[in-house]
């Protein structure tokens, strides 16, 4: 199934994994919206907060008002404070769960009427540090683990009305890692996989056609063991 004349929602897709996400939806003939808390002149842009419910409900209905249907949504924002959990504000930690987990929650649970009309599909993204947690990552491994059981109930609630993909990328080469010490970052960076090629595994999910499920994708870098 093509993405022509479908419009797909990316939340963070101003830049890492969502940028390429949106670029490689424009490439397969979509048209992407990206929600990030900053516009972007590559693709149309709403500037909106995915902590803040409200405003991701509005800015779902304006936009609904404003095209021919919704048919998808990646849900690539993200944030990670590495520490231990001793060593991490509460509040930074609390952040962490409010991005990567509620603000999932938030987009699709205001998109999904729009995507049940149209038959549409989520791609939630995950990590393998939901998978399998990591010593300095205990807020994100809880948001990435909660984001994977949120997808794995909504595939159920939804089956044969939305469909539901779960991507579990490894590490990626963004700026993701960018102002991190150096106890959290990759040792070797050219072992990251490029977030454009991870891009188009979402691609892959997006044109599945109907009664055809992807309920997982996990793609890492060939030398990346992310079995639990």
């Amino acid at each position: 199934m093509s993405l022509e004349n479908r419009t797909i929602v990316i939340t963070g897709g101003n830049s890492g994994l969502g940028a390429a996400c949106a670029a490689a939806v424009a490439e397969a003939g979509g048209t992407p919206v990206v929600f990030d808390r900053e516009a972007t002149e590559k693709h149309r842009s709403v500037v909106v907060d995915v902590t803040d419910r409200q405003a991701v409900e509005d800015a779902v209905a304006r936009l609904a008002e404003s095209v021919d249907g919704i048919h998808g949504v990646i849900t690539a924002a993200g944030i990670d404070v590495p520490g231990d959990l001793s060593e991490v504000d509460a509040e930074k930690w609390e952040h962490v769960i409010g991005v990567n987990l509620l603000g999932t929650v938030s987009v699709v649970r205001a998109l999904l009427p729009h995507l049940e009309a149209a038959r549409g599909r989520v791609v939630t993204v995950c990590s393998t540090l939901g998978l399998r947690g990591a010593p300095g990552a205990t807020a994100y491994a809880a948001s990435k683990f909660g984001v994977r059981g949120f997808s794995q109930a909504l595939a159920a609630e939804m089956a044969g009305k939305v469909g539901v993909t779960n991507l579990i990328p490894g590490g990626m080469n963004t700026n993701f890692f960018n102002g991190r010490t150096e106890q959290f970052l990759p040792p070797d960076r050219t072992k990251l996989n490029d977030p454009r090629d991870v891009a188009r595994s979402v691609v892959f999910a997006l044109e599945q056609p109907p009664r055809v499920e992807v309920r997982e994708l996990l793609i890492a870098h060939e030398s990346e063991n992310s079995w639990p």
